[in-house]
């Protein structure tokens, strides 16, 4: 039999076995992440008709190459161009994740680690990073919950959506800090309500609440006070807060005095009848019934017996003050009006200058204890008990003797401002610490209309607040055409620590985003991010070596190496993920069509060697007719 029949045999098998790689190549052109095949030929084996000699020096005589005959051809090798990149395709989905660079994503089927390229995720129902096509799971590495790092140990289920990470914790503010203007002409600067800057804040259960702050000026126009108005609840409801309350959140370490000039003086009709009642037409006021024996507003919620229609008796209390406030011409604040302060003297040692406050004179008119005066001067000076005949005599029934108010005094802070350059000069006498505190959480707040209603506590709901340090350094005094700017914001102005200790509500996740390291990071919509896990990845030393599993999959053999369990870091060796992006196969249409034609063609030649060979035999058979 011809030898070159099974030669032609061979190549015909061969070359059909190129052109199911090229088959297979052209069939997965649109394959995700598809690396494309190449075959390799080899002669099969020669048949040695005469071996190679090797010259004779003695003879004389030439060496003789070896007589070999050709078999046939075999598949050599079948490669897998598996470091080529494949193209780029936006998806936009951001569980779409492409790796440029020659490492692999490791996914479990639960039971062994398979290698693939296939970037194509998403989130299954337990919360699971993992592959859309077969739900293998996409593995890497856990978040430390002591550090909040990553813990590069043996990879893991990426769990992204579970119950602990679809919410972030609130946190209760602890700093805040002023910025802007506060121009000396604007007219709410000057004004007795002052100008009002409200800050948001947070309880330690992420319910906001609202501090409102004023600032007014005093007589000196780059001196003003600043004080806490009110807070204010999520619902808008004001926090029930007592005059000393407000001092024990607000208040400085000495008690503060501001320059005024505010003329108080009692309007015609009204007198007082005793040290506890200034009565008109139709109309008493009692002391008793405004302040307790400690010198106290009352604030006791017992009702007022026969009172109709009914009230409490804080209530009748505020009632009667206003009224009393009213009596005197002033119509704002009560709170105002009592810290409005008189003072008596020359200043001499013999008649020293003593400021005594209007709550001062009425608490002394009733016989109770007004403490010490707001101001002596001489500091040295022993000052005298205050007046108790003071308000029957001045500003009586409006005949001219009404009485000028020349300072007040104010649970706050005092801000001084350089007249020259308008930057903050000053805080409470301070020139080094611009810093002032909202001492909440030794406050003892309580719920809007607090006083042990339990239903109103269940719907005012009050977590533990944090003490919020205020940085007044950023404020300035500057000609702004008669408008201020100054506002409030939580949380740090520092360049190394800016936003920290801002607070915040509950957050819901809003998002997942996965970097270009493969760290995969959840934004909340309370503005915080927390880091979820890593996506790890398998490097190999001989790639080539892994072996297809079929789905985009392949497994490590003995020649591919063998994956440690850990896996790299993609950035260690210079790559990099694309979220939003698949990679596309690299087959080239253009390379395997060339490759089809050459293959065509050595099979159209192989083929004629059968049948050149059959002729021969059959010319051979002819011989005998």
């Amino acid at each position: 039999m011809m030898r070159s029949l099974y030669s032609g045999v061979a190549g015909l098998k061969t070359h059909q076995t190129k052109m199911d790689v090229i088959g297979n190549n052209i069939a997965n052109v649109n394959t995700t992440a598809y690396k494309a095949s190449t075959i390799v030929f080899s002669d099969l084996m020669s048949q040695t008709t005469q071996r190679a000699s090797g010259p004779n020096a003695t003879t004389g005589a030439g060496g003789v190459n070896a007589r070999q005959i050709g078999l046939g051809v075999k598949s050599g090798a079948i490669n897998i161009n598996i470091t080529g990149q494949g193209s780029t395709q936006s998806t936009g989905n951001p569980f779409d994740v492409m790796i440029n660079g020659n490492n692999f994503f490791v996914v479990n089927n639960g039971r062994e680690n398979f290698f693939t390229r296939d970037g194509s995720f998403y989130v299954d129902g337990a919360g699971n990073l993992a592959m859309t096509s077969l739900g293998y799971n996409v593995m890497g590495w856990q978040v430390d919950p002591e550090t909040g790092n990553i813990k590069k140990d043996t990879v893991s289920a990426l769990r992204i959506m579970s119950a602990a990470n679809m919410t972030y914790p609130p946190e209760a503010t602890s700093q805040a800090y002023l910025s802007g203007i506060i121009d000396k002409n604007d007219t709410d600067v000057t004004s007795e309500n002052g100008r009002v800057v409200n800050l948001k804040f947070f309880d330690s259960l992420g319910y906001s609440y609202t501090a409102k702050f004023k600032f007014r000026q005093s007589g000196v126009k780059e001196e003003y006070s600043m004080e806490l108005d009110k807070i204010l609840d999520s619902t808008g409801e004001e926090v029930e807060l007592t005059p000393e309350v407000k001092k024990a959140i607000f208040g400085g370490a000495t008690q503060a005095i501001q320059q005024v000039n505010t003329k108080v003086s009692l309007k015609k009709g009204y007198s007082w009848t005793s040290n506890d009642e200034l009565t008109s037409a139709g109309e008493t006021i009692k002391l008793s019934e405004i302040f307790d024996t400690n010198g106290n507003i009352i604030t006791s919620t017992t009702e007022v017996a026969g009172s109709n229609p009914k009230e409490t008796e804080a209530e009748r209390a505020q009632r009667e003050l206003d009224a009393l406030a009213a009596a005197y011409g002033h119509e704002g604040s009560t709170d105002d009006f009592l810290n409005l302060c008189v003072t008596f003297g020359d200043g001499t040692a013999a008649d020293p200058k003593v400021s005594w406050s209007i709550k001062q004179l009425l608490l002394q008119q009733r016989g109770l204890n007004p403490g010490a005066p707001v101001k002596v001067e001489p500091a040295n000076a022993t000052a005298p008990n205050a007046p108790a005949s003071t308000l029957n005599q001045l500003g009586e029934n409006n005949d001219g003797s009404a009485f000028t108010s020349d300072s007040r005094v104010f649970d706050g802070h005092t801000v001084l401002f350089n007249h020259k350059t308008g930057l903050l000069e000053s805080v409470d006498g301070s020139t080094t610490d611009f810093n002032v505190r909202l001492n909440l959480n030794s406050a003892g707040l309580t719920p809007p209309a607090a006083g042990g209603d339990a239903a109103n506590e269940e719907t005012n709901p009050m977590g533990n607040f944090s003490n919020i340090v205020i940085d007044l350094s950023e404020i300035t005094m500057l000609n702004n055409k008669g408008t201020s700017t100054i506002s409030a914001t939580n949380g740090s102005n520092d360049e190394q620590t800016l936003g920290m200790g801002s607070g915040r509500a509950l957050g819901d996740m809003s998002g997942v985003s996965i970097d270009q390291s493969g760290l995969i990071y959840a934004s909340y919509d309370n503005g915080m991010t927390r880091l979820l896990g890593q996506i790890a990845t398998a490097a190999f030393a001989n790639a080539s070596g892994l072996e297809k599993k079929g789905d985009n999959l392949y497994s490590a053999t003995l020649n591919s190496g063998e994956f440690d369990g850990i896996g790299e870091d993609i950035t260690a060796n210079g790559g990099y993920m694309s979220t939003g992006q698949l990679e596309m196969s690299n087959v080239d249409l253009s390379s395997e069509f060339t490759e089809m034609i050459t293959t065509q063609r050595g099979f159209q030649a192989n083929s004629r060697i059968i049948t050149v060979s059959d002729t021969l035999l059959e010319e051979l058979t002819n011989l005998k007719r």
